[in-house]
């Protein structure tokens, strides 16, 4: 029911919209010139795809700020999260793409002609997931990044993130919006148990999560079901935020009824349904052993990665940049007098270090927070080296919530809202400090927030200058994990590590962490690898803790292939600015190339080297 985090990455890029939902963008553009008639088919069928989208992502709606006027209604509504509705998915993404394909290029503008490409290349991946009938993969899940085998895993399904969907993107600002969010628990319960019938369907197809997978979800379900109803967040957040406008009404009354009647049943009842898998599953790791395997695999990869690298060529990919990276690294802890082990054990002994350890409790935590907030503060000096953009980007620093932590992610990005109203979220998970040395923050920080996830949204938040249909199509993981993956090697090259070598090897340390995604991500899917290989292979490589590289692990487990996106894209990026270094000479800048990857938006792989390519084009002007 509610959105997966990865999906309202870049949602603030709806600012500026009118009415709804529009072909084009914002009213802070300049006055387009008529459009050929070519460019207004296109444009109308894409914002028709936009609009069908929409209507069946209520929730994505609300996340862009967009269930207002004509579309107020959808704020009351939930997805609907059965078997049947992927399979419609599936439909339509055949239908659109061959309505698309019939389309004529010539005579298209080059915004059109991108904005084309852009969903043509998006809706062969929905058609292409229509070929596995199992998991959760369809054209949304897709660009969302969240495609899994699995529809309740530990990171995945409406148990996880309801309830953080509903109290931190859900508004209630008058009555009517206490009663959508009302309205919205019902759909909970009613998602819930359309998943449960689809984990049940997936289980007589032999589709079934590894032991450890089901193990993390049950002990999950265990936590919030001995939450007594009244004290979930369900009913507090709804409670508290209508208190706090003043809106009358026994909310936490009717909320409670909700959960006690109807969440908490469909919970048990999904809690049932996972302790019968468990009791047939075992701890094979990869999708190998699941029907069709090998293709599934390859299209998780497709999806990943925005390329038709096979497996194999991943793989040795990560293995030789693993090796690049560990001999700079070597290089830099030699220079420290730190020569003793392995790369991986040298840093492993630096991150048990106490001197770059928060102290594993709630002080620590907040001393943890405010080194990030000081970290967002002291690189926007920097922003203006690398780019000629000028965004405010705001970010506010968040824990993930204590009661999905254990199967969180170790630190994301949620984009704000498009009224500004709210900043974007930068979540760490704080289940212990340990996993967080002082020297791994800076560049987590520079990933998620600025110059990455937050700069890229910022820009669309602040300019609103892509088509809607551009916005809900904006999950390509190459382009945005590679991109916030040059940011954390941006924050390198503005100078933040002059001073601070163990912050560099830090940089590296994630580098490398991102080198090492490829090899066991590649190595379970595909070379069956088993869980624990993959787990001492990371330890050993990354130098970080096993309890990380647990989660991690488990991460790749249930979404294969959207690791990989990271490196892959990176390696891209950085492939292109050498090229129109070489092509352009003393005519490059670093700032120009910079603005093109972020005002590009999210693209395939391709169309980001064809922008680059006009930029050359150009004589490397903007």
């Amino acid at each position: 029911m509610p959105l997966d985090r990865r999906q309202i990455l870049i949602s603030a890029g709806a600012a500026g919209l009118v009415a709804g939902v529009p072909a084009l963008a914002s009213a802070a553009a300049k006055p387009a010139a008529k459009a050929s008639a070519g460019d207004a088919a296109v444009n109308a069928r894409l914002a028709k795809l936009a609009d069908t989208i929409l209507e069946s992502s209520p929730e994505f709606a609300t996340s862009l700020g967009l269930d207002t006027g004509a579309k107020a209604a959808l704020r009351a509504k939930s997805s609907d999260s059965s078997w049947a509705a992927v399979e419609e998915v599936a439909r339509l993404s055949a239908t659109e793409l061959k309505a698309l394909k019939a389309m004529p290029e010539a005579g298209l503008s080059h915004e059109v002609h991108i904005n084309k490409a852009v969903a043509e290349y998006a809706l062969e991946l929905g058609v292409e997931a229509g070929k596995f009938n199992y998991g959760d993969n369809s054209l949304k899940t897709a660009m969302s990044e969240s495609a899994t085998p699995y529809v309740v895993n530990q990171q995945n399904g409406t148990f996880s993130s309801a309830a953080e969907f509903l109290d931190s993107q859900h508004p209630i600002n008058v009555k009517s919006d206490a009663d959508a969010f009302i309205a919205r628990l019902h759909g909970v319960a009613k998602a819930i148990d359309a998943e449960t019938d689809r984990v049940k369907k997936d289980a007589a197809l032999g589709v079934i999560a590894p032991d450890f997978i089901l193990a993390n979800a049950l002990g999950q379900f265990d936590g919030m079901l001995k939450v007594p109803a009244g004290q979930s967040r369900f009913v507090t957040s709804v409670a508290n935020r209508a208190k706090a406008k003043n809106i009358p009404g026994d909310w936490a009354g009717m909320a409670t009824k909700v959960v006690e009647a109807e969440i908490y049943p469909a919970l048990a009842r999904q809690q049932d349904a996972l302790k019968a898998c468990a009791a047939k599953a075992n701890s094979d790791a990869g999708v190998w052993k699941l029907p069709q395997g090998e293709a599934y695999y390859g299209w998780c990869l497709k999806q990943g990665t925005n390329t038709t690298l096979s497996a194999e060529e991943v793989h040795q990919m990560g293995l030789e940049q693993n090796k690049a990276i560990e001999a700079r690294m070597d290089g830099l802890l030699k220079a420290q007098g730190i020569t003793g082990g392995t790369v991986g054990e040298r840093m492993i002994a630096l991150g048990n270090d106490p001197k770059f350890l928060f102290s594993d409790d709630d002080a620590g935590r907040a001393q943890l927070l405010a080194y990030l907030n000081s970290l967002i503060a002291d690189v926007r000096p920097h922003l203006a080296s690398q780019f000629n953009l000028k965004l405010k980007a705001p970010v506010q620093v968040k824990r993930v919530p204590v009661e999905i932590q254990d199967g969180g992610g170790l630190g994301y990005m949620n984009s704000g809202s498009l009224d500004g109203s709210r900043p974007s979220t930068y979540y760490i998970n704080l289940k212990s400090t340990k996993n967080w040395p002082k020297f791994s923050l800076p560049t987590l920080t520079y990933h998620e927030t600025i110059p990455g996830h937050a700069w890229q949204g910022a820009y669309l938040t602040e300019t609103g200058r892509l088509p809607l249909i551009r916005i809900l199509l904006s999950g390509f993981n190459a382009y945005v994990e590679g991109y916030a993956l040059y940011a954390e090697q941006l924050g390198d090259e503005m100078g933040m590590y002059e001073h601070d070598w163990a912050g560099q090897l830090g940089y590296l340390q994630a580098q490398r962490f991102r080198a090492i995604r490829l090899v066991v991500d590649t190595g379970m899917h595909a070379k069956k690898w088993t869980r624990d290989q993959a787990i001492d292979w990371a330890v050993q490589n990354s130098g970080r803790t096993k309890q990380s590289m647990t989660s991690e692990i488990d991460r790749y487990i249930s979404t294969p292939g959207q690791a990989c996106g990271y490196k892959v894209g990176h390696t891209e990026i950085n492939r292109l600015r050498d090229k129109a270094k070489q092509a352009l000479g003393p005519k490059f800048d670093v700032r120009v190339f910079n603005d093109i990857l972020v005002k590009t938006g999210a693209v395939p792989l391709t169309v980001l080297g064809s922008e680059v390519d006009a930029m050359v084009a150009r004589g490397g002007k903007a």
